[in-house]
């Protein structure tokens, strides 16, 4: 088991820049370049930051590890079956190095990851022991260990949607479930445990949805419930324990917008014993009966600063300085107000007071469900309701001055369709989250490494994204679950901006006059058409007339586009609100949700297909773009058309359906009134191979031969005639199959050809499959009849490099070597991207002397 996971963490440990070399060393024959990934939609708990300087977070079924000082994933751990819900490193008393992380999923179970390794943090992460006994999900989880001696008692709480809070005790290889603590028809939010001030006495503290803190101490064996801390007056949503000196203070939040902190402290037999009149707080006392020893629980603070509901809450790690440990009294809070808070006493009065607030002005968000500090406290990151990060930077200089810096993103669902740009500089993905996303190579002055990077959300729409496809540089189309299909070009601004970040000149990028073209653009109000915005629509800085000001059109301008100049990747608001592109065609003519499009390789004609279940509505539409215009309606399928690829000569288009057959139409020379292309082969039901539903198929990049692949498992190359020849030439009736089927063991979701063949002059197949697996055949015909042993499978992805899910399209880079480097010309390096129902985006580099 632990022999696949090491290979996966290395595997995407290895950064676009570390090829170990030509032919003589031989490279790895995959890595994994850019993972583009955001944090599930759940609530506080879903994010932990372990004192390696890792990050931690589930993503769809994974969790990921992330370096934000490196800027990239380093590992995703693959073993949940459902989503990944909580995630939590294991504090080790003494704040020492994490060594295992612990998280909980919708599968019902927990997992304990743990580092096999001697101190090499990207060397062997492992699933060490899988714990199952819940019957709803789980939500939140927490683990100490019992002893300084890391091969002691592990305690772990886990509460779940079954109304129980689990406590389990692991030691060594085993784990069971030590107590069962039941709450009736309530829900606990979030767990966390400490021990008790003085002693190994553990203490677990419950929140949940009926507005009280429950404290269970440990007696007996048993956890027992002492303490019931009510106060809040809304279900409270996170809490955690902070050891200070010789005291134990509890930090708890709520949906009633506020923020309370707890004090426990042993209480001496004197200070009971003797009559004190001053006035203080209401203390509850309780005795543990294994010890004898009593303590008290008083109500330290109630912070109020949040406008809506707090989500998260967390304490400031410690850390070790002189040898005793020290804990710093700073809190974290996110709340749905769109702001984080960093909370510190007053040195002087020991008034908590606000010290920091940063956060989101404006924008289409929901607030942060999580927030967490650095080991170090310099920086501090939250998610979003839609999974995205938000990074902040302590200044070295003004220490209250906090800066948004670059972080990890990508889709917060199934990600559709995923693009290279023809020049193969970005990529464009589109999912189920109703975004586009554009994923580039940031080229820092200076330095060699190259990081992929979100550096623009073209469309912001209001349905579900479902395909797109490039026409030129800065040109596209996309497709969603409306009748409509949309053509965007990039802006001046996003131009200006790509060039800063990857290092591209501008004359280079566009060779016409820049000026003709808008800054930006922006989405009018209930609207989804992206407006452009040239340089004379941009409002003036406000006039410093008070009465001029508090006009509804100053206050509330239409146009919310700001013209930044970036030098490296925009944060998380700024992708939000400035970096769209203007629309500049609608193309109407389908009756259903548009399912894909295509456009030819000299950017002239759009080919595009809905969602259908009659032959009617199964019609592809071909679009001029030129003049927008619908050119013809091509009629043959029953059903809906899954995907339509053009020939790299442009002679011939071919579309694959839910039909289970594929149609190939050629390019004839048309007049005014004639047709642009016609059928010339397809397949039937007494012709078909495939006995499934086709969803993928791709051409050689001579145009000689094309592949399908189907839910039936085969992946079939189809020819046998050359199909690259004169367009006068006669085609027979019927193409066979020209390679032997080949078997995928699973339902083959995507399939794609390298334009850029191995050195020996084999074709090079990339399969992408429903259970997320990506394997990587060479195929070479040999005679007329299919060779026994034509196909080679050269690489199969393993769990870590692969999707969680199924593969939904593949995409290989045009031009050989990869983006961001200076190593196009003679390169080992290919380039593949993906994208999964998991929500992720991939870029892989292949070496294709190693195939």
């Amino acid at each position: 088991m632990a022999a696949p996971w090491r290979r996966g963490v290395v595997a995407m440990g290895t950064a676009c820049g570390r090829a170990r070399g030509r032919r003589g060393k031989m490279a790895a024959p995959v890595s994994l370049c850019h993972v583009a990934c955001c944090a599930n939609r759940a609530g506080g708990g879903a994010v932990s930051w372990g004192r390696r300087g890792l990050l931690a977070f589930g993503s769809c079924r994974d969790v990921i590890l992330y370096q934000p000082a490196a800027r990239r994933a380093v590992a995703a751990l693959r073993g949940h079956t459902g989503r990944v819900n909580c995630v939590r490193w294991v504090r080790r008393r003494g704040g020492a190095t994490e060594t295992e992380l612990v998280s909980g999923g919708s599968d019902k179970q927990l997992i304990l990851w743990e580092w096999s390794g001697k101190g090499v943090w990207n060397d062997q992460l492992v699933k060490s022991v899988t714990l199952e006994g819940h019957t709803e999900a789980v939500c939140a989880v927490d683990a100490v260990y019992q002893s300084d001696e890391p091969d002691l008692d592990l305690l772990i709480a886990s509460a779940a949607s079954d109304s129980t809070v689990r406590i389990w005790s692991r030691h060594g290889s085993e784990a069971k479930c030590i107590d069962i603590l039941q709450f009736g028809n309530g829900f606990v939010m979030d767990v966390s445990l400490s021990f008790l001030p003085g002693s190994n006495v553990p203490i677990l503290a419950c929140g949940g949805d009926d507005c009280k803190i429950h404290l269970f101490i440990q007696q007996s064996s048993q956890f027992q419930k002492t303490l019931i801390l009510p106060g809040h007056e809304d279900w409270i949503r996170s809490i955690e324990w902070a050891v200070c000196d010789e005291d134990l203070f509890l930090a708890s939040c709520a949906q009633d917008c506020l923020i309370r902190i707890w004090k426990v402290c042993m209480k001496s037999k004197e200070s009971s014993e003797t009559e004190d009149y001053s006035i203080r707080l209401k203390e509850n006392v309780f005795t543990v009966k294994d010890t004898g020893t009593t303590y008290a629980v008083t109500l330290e603070s109630v912070l109020a600063g949040h406008e809506n509901w707090v989500y998260a809450v967390h304490w400031q790690p410690s850390f070790t300085k002189g040898g005793s440990i020290q804990q710093p009294m700073r809190i974290l809070s996110a709340s749905m107000d769109k702001t984080v808070i960093l909370w510190e006493p007053d040195k002087e009065s020991g008034v908590w007071l606000e010290q920091v607030r940063v956060g989101e002005v404006g924008g289409n968000t929901l607030g942060f469900f999580d927030c967490q500090f650095s080991p170090d406290g310099s920086m501090i990151i939250a998610h979003a309701f839609h999974g995205a990060f938000h990074l902040w930077k302590q200044s070295s200089v003004n220490k209250k001055e906090w800066t948004p810096d670059v972080v990890i993103s990508g889709h917060f669902n199934s990600v559709e369709d995923v693009k290279w740009d023809p020049e193969g500089e970005f990529i464009i993905s589109v999912g189920l989250d109703q975004t586009t996303r554009l994923f580039a190579p940031w080229k820092r002055k200076h330095e060699t490494e190259v990081t992929w990077h979100e550096v623009a959300r073209p469309q912001v729409h209001g349905y579900d994204m479902r395909c797109l496809a490039m026409i030129g540089r800065f040109q596209f189309v996309s497709g969603a679950d409306e009748k409509v299909l949309r053509v965007f070009r990039a802006p001046k601004n996003f131009i200006e901006n790509f060039s800063n970040i990857t290092g591209i000149p501008m004359e280079k990028l566009y060779s016409q006059h820049s000026s003709e073209l808008p800054e930006g653009a922006t989405v009018p109000a209930l609207g989804l058409s992206n407006k452009a915005v040239f340089e004379g629509d941009m409002p003036a800085q406000p006039a410093e007339d008070e009465e001029t000001f508090n006009t509804i059109s100053n206050q509330y301008p239409e146009i919310y586009f700001q013209p930044l100049i970036l030098t490296e990747p925009p944060p998380e608001d700024h992708l939000l609100q400035n970096t769209l592109w203007p629309e500049i065609q609608k193309l109407y003519g389908h009756g259903y949700e548009i399912f894909c499009v295509a456009c030819n390789n000299s950017n002239t004609l759009i080919a595009s297909a809905c969602k259908a279940s009659k032959k009617e509505h199964a019609a592809i539409i071909l679009w001029s773009t030129t003049s927008w215009k619908k050119l013809q309606s091509l009629s043959f399928h029953n059903l809906t058309v899954t995907q339509l690829a053009f020939s790299p000569n442009d002679q011939f288009l071919l579309a694959v359906s839910r039909d289970r057959n594929w149609s190939l139409w050629r390019k004839q020379d048309s007049s005014e009134s004639g047709p642009v292309f016609s059928c010339c082969a397809y397949t039937d039901k007494n012709t078909a191979v495939h006995s499934r539903i086709i969803w993928s198929c791709d051409w050689t990049p001579d145009s000689k031969y094309f592949v399908t692949g189907s839910r039936d498992k085969k992946v079939i190359i189809w020819g046998q005639c050359d199909l690259s020849m004169p367009a006068e030439g006669n085609i027979p009736d019927s193409i066979k199959p020209c390679s032997t089927v080949l078997d995928a063991m699973d339902s083959v979701t995507a399939v794609s050809i390298s334009h850029v063949l191995t050195p020996d002059g084999r074709y090079i197949v990339a399969v992408g499959l429903e259970n997320g697996k990506i394997i990587l055949y060479t195929w070479k015909q040999s005679g007329q009849e299919p060779a026994l042993a034509d196909w080679t499978k050269c690489v199969e992805m393993d769990n870590s490099q692969s999707h969680a899910l199924a593969v939904k399209r593949l995409c290989w880079r045009h031009h050989e070597g990869r983006a961001g480097h200076n190593d196009q010309k003679n390169s080992e390096w290919l380039q593949l991207a993906s994208c999964g129902a998991d929500h992720c985006v991939k870029i892989f580099n292949v070496n294709r002397f190693a195939l």
